[in-house]
């Protein structure tokens, strides 16, 4: 019963926590699909400078643990500037997802036939227009299955977040249970919140999934008629 009165009590404190976590992974990840893009962009390139860099950030940020970059931000740019750990942490996040999501992006680029650009670029389109309207997407539905398990990743990546005093759900866990020593019942609790917004997200990542597969059937369709 303790458990559940421990539950009960502090819910809202909790729920607030689940808010800030939310916060916290949505304005991360939209910043990491953003820089995603852009390095995929740069690597798939055939300016080999660009590509370097792209090699580079991919392998020092996919090389380094994540808690390793959040330090290396808050301290590093306290030094230079105060974000504040919320930023830092939001920025940490953002370049530590870009990466793996730049590869995500160039799979799927990739994957598209180059039939396609070529065919594009015969017509006049220049390459901007012919990636932004024909080739991204057309890759966009191919990589929203991987993309949700990374924004998944993310969502729980950000409970590292704790460690720049980010009132986040395993921040607010760790600080009850070391004032109540009931360290199970609170690192319980807050996996229940984890799990249920991991829950959550995989449902509308499968609803927008569906979504895609219809308008694609529907394309088919379309071109078939």
């Amino acid at each position: 019963m303790t458990f559940f009165n421990d539950l009960l009590r502090t819910w809202p404190i909790f729920f607030q926590a689940a808010l800030v976590t939310v916060q916290l992974t949505a304005v991360a990840l939209a910043m990491g699909t953003a820089i995603g893009l852009v390095f995929a962009l740069l690597k798939i390139s055939k300016n080999k400078l660009l590509i370097g860099i792209a090699n580079g950030y991919i392998t020092v940020i996919r090389g380094t643990p994540l808690i390793v970059q959040i330090f290396w931000i808050y301290y590093g740019l306290a030094s230079v500037v105060d974000v504040g750990g919320f930023w830092a942490a939001i920025l940490a996040l953002a370049v530590h997802n870009g990466a793996y999501i730049a590869e995500i992006f160039r799979g799927g680029i990739e994957s598209i036939d180059r039939g396609q650009m070529e065919a594009a670029r015969s017509l006049g389109m220049p390459y901007g227009l012919a990636m932004r309207r024909i080739i991204l997407p057309q890759a966009f539905r191919r990589i929203v299955p991987p993309l949700g398990n990374q924004f998944i990743i993310g969502l729980k990546d950000s409970s590292l977040a704790a460690f720049v005093t980010i009132e986040e759900l395993f921040n607010i866990s760790m600080r009850m249970a070391s004032a109540t020593f009931r360290d199970i019942q609170y690192y319980t609790i807050a996996g229940l919140y984890y799990l249920a917004l991991v829950v959550i997200f995989s449902f509308l990542v499968n609803k927008l999934e569906q979504r895609l597969a219809a308008g694609s059937s529907g394309m088919v369709k379309g071109v078939g008629l």
